[in-house]
């Protein structure tokens, strides 16, 4: 891709961190990747308190910290290998400018999960020949791809093997066939599993077949940030963070939160920056 338009930095200053002709590939071939240890614990600890308090104890954070990605929690949405790989993957470059972003945040959810919480509910796949306007597709030609609707998922926690983490029927993405029963039961040999310190991102289309599965570690829970981000004039999921949790980012980061629309006869003509009157609902 030509990065001329996208921008190198991210909303901290940190510069971004594109895709390696690896990650690109296995991205492609099997429709995710693992980037481990991308925070230090000191980074983790407090984006793990923040996660924990908005769940459980969510009054007594002040109004501009009470969003998945307020407070400390925020540096994740725009994270230097995030950027990296959604520049590759589904950014719009006439939408993006050193100052914008080419992408934006569709929805969010924080899961915690304990020891025997189950959430095996197999999932998507054959977004190859979804029609235009199902985030849930997956473009490709020869040197470029289009991911859709893509999922960002931030393990807080370190997942171990066997914990119960996300598994993916890799290559599902672009299946011509429906999925059958035998090959996507909890035990089939297809699914694949992943292990990752505290701090670490997997990142991976809708388009794929995907699930969660019993978490079984006993000491330690699943905590995870589940972040979907789009092209910037569609959305999938309802929602956006308040206008108080937005004000208090760096402007670059706000343009993640601009309303779901390309062009208009306005000023400027195109959907490249963000105000409370161009704010997502």
């Amino acid at each position: 891709m030509d990065n001329v338009l996208l921008p190198t930095t991210n909303a901290d200053g940190l510069p971004v961190v594109p895709m390696t002709e690896e990650q690109k590939y296995r991205f492609d071939l099997k429709g995710w990747i693992c980037l481990p240890g991308l925070l230090t614990e000191e980074q983790v600890g407090p984006i793990r308190e923040h996660q924990l308090a908005f769940l459980h104890d969510r009054e007594s954070l002040p109004p501009e910290e009470r969003d998945n990605h307020g407070g400390p929690s925020q540096i994740l949405v725009d994270h230097p290998a995030v950027v990296g790989v959604l520049n590759e993957i589904i950014s719009n470059q006439r939408l993006a400018t050193e100052e914008c972003y080419g992408f934006r945040y569709d929805h969010t959810y924080t899961s915690h999960r304990p020891a025997g919480h189950d959430n095996f509910r197999p999932h998507g796949g054959g977004g190859f020949f979804n029609f235009c306007g199902n985030s849930h597709i997956y473009q490709m030609q020869p040197g470029r791809i289009y991911a859709g609707l893509v999922r960002v998922v931030w393990e807080l926690n370190e997942v171990g093997p066997d914990d119960g983490a996300t598994m993916f029927l890799a290559g599902s993405h672009k299946a011509a066939f429906p999925r059958p029963e035998t090959v996507s039961g909890r035990e089939s040999d297809l699914w694949d599993r992943y292990t990752c310190p505290a701090g670490s991102v997997v990142i991976f289309t809708e388009a794929l077949c995907h699930t969660g599965t019993k978490w079984t570690n006993k000491t330690r829970d699943r905590l995870s940030l589940f972040t979907c981000y789009n092209t910037v004039n569609e959305k999938w999921g309802k929602g956006c963070p308040a206008p108080e949790v937005i004000a208090a980012m760096p402007a670059k980061r706000q343009t993640l939160f601009r309303g779901v629309w390309h062009g208009m006869r306005e000023v400027p003509k195109v959907n490249r920056y963000y105000e409370e009157t161009n704010r997502a609902v």
